[in-house]
């Protein structure tokens, strides 16, 4: 009775999930702030930071890799969400289509369509630079602005739009007033799930630049892959960096979104 009692409970069945976390999550992380903030020595020290602020290289990479997330990010966003839209309001079998097209290339390593996207553009004559770059940024992560946006829009109260039909409103009104605002949550989640990775991204760049843009995640990789040991501190000092904007943009943003929930709901 009492084994019976322990296997019913919620308590038992969450360890495993509470150990993954502290084993992948909570570790890597304590490890990489106790890096950041100590020397090849072991000594505290913020060196590794200062040298982050007072290289110009590191500096002028970090901000052009935050700018070419931004262009990638809206750039999908863009192209998402006509198409989200579309899956979303159309019937029969076009959903279903659309979805199937966006998730077959998803179904290759996103090494692999890289590497063969370098060959299409080596194919057709075009150079590699960073309209490459941003291609292949928009090639491996629209479809994570597509789907967020689509179950949002898909789950949306469809009698909404009609009350605001006979409410007299035409489609422009429709669209910015009932179906824009209640897809905010969908375009968060796809501005998001584009943004993080795009930011921390390196193998995308090296192939499709030949190493010739360097992106932030490339300084991160360089520092724990070939600066050895010693770069270790460096790199962890880096990646604390980006884990700090990642994590800002987070939380603004989900600031925001409850802000606007809460407005709603009052309205």
């Amino acid at each position: 009775m009492k084994v019976a009692n322990i296997l019913n409970s919620r308590k038992t069945w969450a360890w495993p999930y509470v150990l993954f976390l502290v084993l992948f999550v909570v570790l890597p992380l304590l490890l990489i702030v106790v890096y950041a903030f100590t020397d090849p020595q072991g000594n505290v020290t913020i060196q590794n930071f200062t040298k982050f602020f007072t290289t110009n290289e590191a500096v002028n990479t970090f901000i052009y890799s935050i700018a070419i997330a931004l262009i990638t990010t809206i750039i999908c966003m863009l192209l998402g969400y006509p198409a989200a839209y579309i899956m979303a309001m159309s019937s029969f079998r076009t959903p279903q289509v659309m979805a199937m097209l966006f998730i077959l290339p998803m179904w290759i390593n996103f090494l692999l369509r890289t590497i063969a996207t370098v060959e299409l553009f080596h194919m057709f004559g075009i150079p590699l630079g960073e309209g490459a770059l941003l291609f292949g940024m928009v090639y491996d992560f629209l479809p994570f602005m597509i789907y967020p946006i689509y179950n949002t829009l898909q789950k949306m109260d469809k009698s909404l739009i009609e009350a605001a039909h006979d409410l007299g409103a035409n489609r422009a009104e429709v669209f910015t007033k009932v179906i824009l605002p209640l897809s905010k949550p969908g375009i968060y989640s796809g501005v998001i799930m584009v943004f993080m990775p795009t930011v921390s991204t390196f193998a995308i760049s090296e192939l499709l630049t030949h190493n010739k843009i360097t992106l932030f995640g490339s300084l991160i990789q360089r520092a724990f892959g070939e600066g050895g040991i010693q770069m270790w501190n460096y790199g962890a000092a880096l990646s604390l960096i980006m884990l700090i904007i990642i994590g800002a943009t987070s939380f603004f943003g989900q600031d925001d979104n409850g802000t606007d929930n809460q407005k709603g709901g009052m309205l």
